[in-house]
């Protein structure tokens, strides 16, 4: 019989100083957050034990509701357009020599700008007086308005975001598309196969696991999203453009209700997950759905 070789745990070191960064980065104040969630903060001095008192007045908040509405229309929006956008801009992208590199560097431009230049960017840009966007449709003839209007506000929100992450998801697919090999391409020309059967028997199945990741993180990006409408409307007019992160944030800090801001983060990250498990799996199952389908 042979010997069985130890195990070699030496490994764990390594790791250690990660394992440490993340309890204090991420641990240990979600644990803070958790003990505030069931205590009523009276003083520093002075704290109450309430249970989950704070969880059930945060979820018949009728603001929370509204707040949720518009965060979830807006993520759905958000995917709807910077997906086939991504998609589309990624495959007019030239695939070799200089103008591939300088395409690229043009379309990562965005995402190097701060979130709050980007609020303040487009605060100028739509402005009626000497903003290029705001000027030029009121000469059109529409009479435009992110500050008072609520549908021109969250339009305007969502365009901008738009410019912003879009070519974060066409990055993804050009390095997605950059991965196929000649071959399936070579195949394909020696069937004749068009343009389109191309990209659908061949491009956007082998993007399925890039644009998993790019759904993921596009819908967690925009679920979350604070500095650029906070910049740009201030979450006005009215609760137009108030999405959940601003809600808590009025809650923590403008309130400063502690105990409720506490519970509806739990609630928040709860839902954050939820949504992303619902959205993770439906995708993996039409995946399988489709990679089925071919094999038959």
């Amino acid at each position: 019989m042979s010997a069985v070789k130890p195990v070699n745990q030496k490994a764990w070191w390594l790791i250690l100083p990660v394992i440490v960064c993340v309890a204090f980065s991420a641990i240990l104040p979600l644990m803070t957050v958790v003990n505030y969630s069931v205590q009523d903060i009276i003083s520093p001095d002075r704290r109450v034990f309430v249970g989950t008192e704070w969880f059930a007045k945060v979820m018949r908040d009728d603001d929370l509701h509204a707040a949720l509405g518009r965060q979830i229309v807006f993520s759905l929006a958000v995917l709807a357009v910077q997906v086939p956008l991504g998609i589309a801009l990624a495959l007019s992208m030239p695939a070799k020599g200089w103008k591939a590199s300088a395409v690229l560097v043009v379309v990562a431009l965005s995402l190097l700008i701060p979130w709050n230049v980007v609020g303040t960017i487009w605060q100028i840009f739509a402005r009626a007086d000497i903003g290029l966007l705001g000027a030029a449709l009121q000469k059109l003839g529409f009479d435009y308005s992110y500050t008072g209007n609520a549908t021109h506000a969250w339009v305007t929100v969502l365009v901008m975001d738009i410019w912003h992450w879009t070519p974060l998801v066409a990055l993804l697919c050009y390095a997605g598309l950059r991965s196929i090999p000649d071959a399936y391409y070579q195949a394909a020309r020696i069937d004749g196969a068009s343009k389109f059967a191309v990209f659908r028997y061949i491009q956007l199945p082998k993007l399925r696991g890039v644009l998993m990741i790019a759904v993921l993180l596009r819908f967690m990006d925009s679920f979350m999203i604070y500095t650029e409408p906070f910049v740009l409307t201030g979450g006005g007019p009215g609760n137009a453009t108030t999405f959940l992160s601003q809600y808590l944030t009025q809650k923590a800090v403008g309130q400063f209700d502690l105990g409720p801001a506490a519970a509806f983060s739990l609630i928040y990250f709860l839902i954050i997950l939820l949504l992303c498990f619902i959205l993770y799996n439906w995708m993996q199952r039409v995946g399988t759905n489709d990679a089925e389908g071919e094999a038959r």
